[in-house]
């Protein structure tokens, strides 16, 4: 046996830390090697962390609620050797202290070089602060309350390094001159929610806490409007119907309507460019890859946005089984942090829950989401050769929020109209 480190593991391009939730194991308790042993946050999705050797659980090193750095140790363990491959055993098993019967002790290396660092409680808010400064915070003990104060200048009005930096050097110059910012509850007062007999208080989970905050910072970054286009949706119904079993028996999954929405609003961004956008302060970048954000409700009731990265570039069978996997990992809560990263555009199909169309909060940074309505059947005119007649049409709505700062009605609803006609075109004929 050897004792190893467990550490805490890169989970995305940009998590550097993440908050330990709660560890499914105790100390002593026997461990198999890629067993999931912990739950930790990041501030994009919540995820266990499996154990990268099997033997015993040592010793746990960073406790519940704790914030901890990817590559920082959390856990010893007792690994066979058989089982050593790719971490060492710990370097420095000290024998220098002596426990009370007079002998050596081991004693754990310090990873902290003598400093106890205490950990800010940021799940009593749900703003979103970089690592940097929290850790800047951290060492200059700024609450979380005083860090809420700060007004931001970054994208989504979130605090940068300069903005905390000047927060310090003010205070500690005990200078009148640097203004927090005015909280809402300050600017425009909010009566108290009556209470009755009977009713029941919730409290919000960490999602929804995080949920709440950006939609807010949304509706106060991005001025929305939203137009609606209704699209003629016959022929991918009738063409569904007809591949889907074989599409089932092949692929062992369902055919749902998600791929083919995803590959007409891929092509439409390809077509319109500057709805693949983002804005930082006065410039305006613009995306190369597109990566299609699709909104999946959990069993909890909250809401998630996993990423198809080069959704242009996946045939349909592709955009298929990249929607099946991110929506049954999303719900079993197995998604990782890159797998909510990148997005530049956002689908939300609201016609699951029946709705026939819906005004959508769009996803920052990006600039715009379209929502799908129900598909129903309805009277509609139909050119034929033989003059107009009135058919039976599967019919639904299409709803495009965007950012009137940088897309005007001009593009944002020519966007929605292409959309329904790639929609509309659809090759009855084709494969899958």
């Amino acid at each position: 046996m050897a004792l190893v480190e467990l550490i805490m593991p890169k989970m995305g391009e940009s998590i550097v830390e993440a908050t330990v939730l709660s560890w499914l194991k105790k100390p002593g308790d026997a461990i198999a090697l890629e067993e999931s042993i912990l739950e930790v946050a990041t501030d994009k999705v919540d995820t266990e962390i499996p154990s990268t050797h099997a033997g015993v659980l040592k010793e746990i090193l960073a406790k519940a609620g704790e914030l901890v750095k990817v590559g920082a140790p959390i856990a010893i363990i007792e690994a066979t050797i058989d089982d050593i491959r790719e971490a060492d055993p710990l370097p420095v098993l000290e024998a220098s202290a002596k426990g009370s019967n007079g002998a050596a002790v081991e004693k754990m290396p310090s990873h902290s070089n003598g400093v106890s660092h205490e950990v800010q409680n940021y799940k009593s808010t749900g703003k979103f602060f970089s690592p940097l400064v929290k850790n800047i915070a951290k060492e200059e003990n700024i609450s979380v309350a005083e860090l809420e104060t700060i007004p931001g200048s970054g994208a989504e009005g979130r605090i940068t390094k300069k903005d905390i930096l000047d927060f310090v050097q003010h205070r500690k110059v005990g200078s009148k001159g640097f203004k927090a910012k005015e909280t809402v509850a300050a600017a425009v007062p909010v009566a108290p929610p009556s209470m009755n007999a009977g009713d029941e208080i919730i409290e919000m989970d960490r999602m929804r806490k995080m949920i709440a905050e950006r939609m807010v910072d949304s509706k106060r970054i991005a001025p929305h409007v939203t137009s609606f286009v209704e699209a003629d949706v016959t022929n991918i119904v009738q063409w569904r119907n007809k591949v889907k079993h074989e599409f089932q028996s092949r692929e062992g999954d369902t055919l749902t309507y998600t791929p083919m929405f995803v590959e007409a609003v891929a092509l439409a961004i390809r077509d319109y460019p500057m709805i693949n956008i983002q804005v930082d302060g006065d410039k305006i970048i613009r995306k190369r890859d597109i990566n299609i954000g699709i909104a999946v409700a959990l069993p909890s009731g909250n809401l998630i946005v996993p990423v198809i990265r080069n959704a242009d570039q996946l045939n349909l069978s592709g955009l298929a089984k990249a929607v099946n996997d991110l929506v049954k990992r999303a719900r079993n809560n197995k998604l990782k942090a890159d797998d909510l990263a990148g997005g530049t555009f956002t689908i939300s199909n609201v016609g699951t829950f029946g709705n026939v169309m819906g005004t959508p909060i769009i996803m920052q940074p990006q600039v715009a989401i379209i929502a799908i309505g129900a598909i129903q059947k309805k009277p509609s005119v139909v050119e034929t050769p033989y003059g107009d007649a009135i058919a039976i049409r599967q019919k639904m709505f299409l709803s495009h929020s965007y950012d009137h700062r940088v897309v005007d009605g001009a593009l944002g609803g020519s966007v929605v109209r292409r959309v329904a006609d790639y929609l509309e075109k659809f090759d009855i004929n084709r494969t899958i």
